[in-house]
């Protein structure tokens, strides 16, 4: 009678504990939340690297325009509209014609 007592009572824990750990593993913490988890470092990963490499370009690029005046003059020259003492600029307008 003890035993069978002993028996039911590590069927009824064993059943708990399976039941337990399938209501754990599906839940909100559990394998599709870490896959998911596993998914998004993934993800930031791969955005981690570009970001990376674009910090990089532009490291480069000032460096270079630090080290090489005639890039630095053409740089202001295209984004400020710069002219030389003398010099002309003509700006037309796309789609303008005359």
């Amino acid at each position: 009678m003890r035993n069978q007592a002993l028996k039911m009572v590590f069927a009824a824990v064993l059943v708990a504990g399976v039941a337990y750990a399938f209501v754990e593993l599906r839940g909100e913490s559990g394998i599709g939340a870490l896959l998911h988890r596993r998914t998004q470092v993934h993800q930031f990963e791969i955005d981690n690297q570009k970001l990376n490499r674009e910090i990089q370009q532009h490291q480069d690029r000032i460096q270079r325009l630090e080290q090489n005046p005639t890039e630095q003059e053409f740089e202001i020259r295209q984004r400020l509209k710069f002219a030389k003492p003398g010099e002309k600029i003509y700006i037309f307008e796309p789609g303008s014609k005359k």
